[in-house]
């Protein structure tokens, strides 16, 4: 098996919380737009597109919405982008933050989230009710690192170093989730142990075989 596990590092949305991805699919039934339309759309150019570049602050809320509503409308689709960045914030799944606080015992836990300046904290809430949710949540992790505040974003290398220094740990002795292949890759690349999630109950599964103990 390796090195022992020593931390344990979590993505964000589609792990702690419900997909994104499930909001967008209801938003573009809602508005006769093919499904999977906003993830093809982003999946397209994903270093240099108006999400990335929203993601790295490299660029404001105002001028995302102008690029992303470019994009959609040369795939056909014009889409505002303000409008998508509202689906984002999904709902927490309660039995993953049990776990995170069972976990949190024996291991060291650290977010790395890829995330936007909109809405409230790194959740990107929208009402006082989630931001005060979330933020018990993240107060369990020992770090939090976002993307729109440290300028990098998965899947660049240099923010699994970011979270690997935070914890003073080597990749080796990671073990990481997230929902999107493209993530988890140069974190395996790095050495790190990885769970691409599915469902909340097939991420548990998985954290107890490669940790050995019993989290339900």
């Amino acid at each position: 098996m390796g090195e022992k596990i020593k931390a344990v590092l979590w993505d964000f949305g589609g792990v702690i919380t419900s997909s994104p991805f499930e909001a967008f699919n209801r938003f573009e039934i809602q508005k006769q737009i093919p499904v999977d339309f906003i993830r093809q759309t982003n999946a397209e150019n994903h270093e240099t597109n108006a999400w990335a570049k929203l993601e790295s602050s490299e660029i404001d809320l105002d001028e995302f919405d102008r690029l992303f509503r470019l994009e959609t409308l040369a795939k056909g689709n014009e889409i505002s982008g303000k409008a998508v960045i509202n689906l984002l914030s999904g709902e927490i799944r309660p039995s993953m933050v049990n776990v995170l606080k069972r976990i949190k015992e024996d291991y060291i836990v650290g977010c790395i989230t890829n995330n936007v300046n909109a809405g409230q904290g790194p959740g990107m809430a929208h009402s006082k009710r989630k931001h005060d949710a979330i933020e018990e949540v993240m107060s369990n992790f020992e770090f939090i690192i976002e993307s729109s505040k440290v300028g990098v974003r998965k899947p660049d290398p240099h923010i699994y170093k970011l979270a690997c220094e935070q914890a003073k740990v080597s990749p080796v002795e990671c073990l990481y989730l997230d929902d999107l292949g493209v993530n988890l890759k140069p974190a395996r690349a790095m050495g790190m142990r990885t769970i691409k999630v599915f469902s909340a109950e097939q991420a548990i599964s998985e954290l107890e075989e490669n940790l050995g103990i019993q989290l339900t």
